[in-house]
Order: C-alpha cells, then structure tokens, then sequence
C-alpha cells in the first residue's frame, strides 16, 4: 500500500471517532498513527523470527509515542487508539477491524497462562480509557468496555461492560458502538441502586419526622 493511499485511509478512520481533526496532515501527527506504522514493520520481522529487530522497533516505537504494541500482536484494519498515553498490547493479542482504543488501556496477561495469554477483540469493539483486560478471553463484537472497568472473563458480543471486576450492564441484539464514540455516559446499576436506596432512606426519614411531630401533636392534645 502507498503511503499517500495509507494516509488517506487513516484520515478516514480518525475522522469518523475523532471530531477534533480537520486536515489530512494533522494524521501525521497522531500517535496512533504514527506508532501503526512502526508496528506493521516490527510484526513482518516478528513473523520472519527476527525477534530483537521487532523488538528493538516497537520499544523505539514506544518511546516515541507512549504506546506500547508487542510486535507479535495480531491488529486488524482501522484501530483507532485516541490520545495514546499509557496504552499496552501484549504478545497474543488478537484485534479485529475497526477496534477504539482510548489513553490507559491495558490489554494484557495474567501471569498464570501461557500459549495464548492476551484478550481477542472482536470487531467495533471501544475500549474506553483506563480499562483493564486481562487474560486469554474474548471481548465479543460490537462491545464497549467503560471507562476505569478491569474486566477477567469473556464477554458476549453487543454488550456494555463497566465496573471493577467488569459487569455486563446492558446487552442488545444489534448495536454498533462507532455510532457513539460517549465512552463516559454508560449505565452503571450498582449507582442506580445506591440512589434507589438513597431515596427511599429520605422518604423513611421523612416519615419518621412526620410521626413524631403526630405524637407530639397528640401529646399535647390529651394535656389539655
């Protein structure tokens, strides 16, 4: 692929998740760009055996950007990784088209696997910022992992994910989570709950003080 035929292909990807650019050339400038290209060389080194040369590539890479891509990683068409700071793909990962990626994400291992020890993405999935995955599971097609989530086990495709360990929240038969980049506004129903009970402890309340002033009321009434 030509870089001029690469660059417009990535423009498109940005454009559709990222409002902020407006130029073409500003893809230069973007991390996930830039650390892409440096990984799809460090991976063709990586299948040939040449481990220190990918290595020595992706940990460039890393410098540079502050993401951190093991070139054994296998990466579809359109990852879209916005901001990038902090962001680690492990050796078997496995990532499918169209997958986002925010600033902090961790796909990584749990030190107790080995062969295949790294999450598989599924495509549209969005991985908002800071999340956690950890271990060799699936994160099914069209899913969105919210933010600050640590997520250990496998998820069915079309769901929302959120909390520390991750919980599906919310499952549909057809969802594509590109067509909403919000990775901040998702349902989290530990807090609907806590508010449930929030609200029914001040209607108690309430009517406790409603009690005692109906017993004062009486008190006086038979005083006199």
């Amino acid at each position: 692929m030509s870089f001029i035929k690469h660059l417009k292909e990535e423009f498109a990807v940005i454009k559709e998740r990222d409002p902020a650019i407006h130029s073409p050339w500003e893809v230069l400038l973007y991390p996930s760009f830039r650390v892409m290209i440096k990984y799809r060389k460090a991976h063709k080194h990586y299948l040939k055996g040449h481990y220190f040369r990918a290595r020595w590539i992706s940990q460039r890479a890393a410098r540079k950007t502050g993401i951190e891509i093991h070139p054994g990683a296998t990466i579809g068409k359109g990852l879209f990784i916005d901001h990038g700071s902090g962001v680690i793909i492990g050796e078997t990962t496995v990532i499918g088209d169209n997958v986002t990626l925010y600033q902090g994400v961790t796909l990584g291992g749990n030190g107790k696997e080995t062969g295949k020890r790294h999450p598989t993405l599924c495509d549209n999935v969005m991985v908002s910022a800071g999340a956690k995955i950890i271990g060799s599971f699936t994160i099914g097609e069209n899913s969105k992992i919210g933010a600050g989530s640590v997520v250990l086990s496998e998820v069915p495709p079309n769901c929302t994910v959120v909390g520390i360990p991750g919980r599906v929240v919310k499952q549909e038969n057809v969802r594509v989570p590109r067509d909403s980049m919000d990775h901040i506004h998702l349902p989290d129903p530990v807090q609907d709950d806590l508010r449930t009970l929030q609200r029914e402890n001040s209607q108690l309340v309430n009517r406790l003080l409603d009690l005692e002033n109906e017993m004062r009321s009486l008190k006086k009434a038979v005083k006199a």
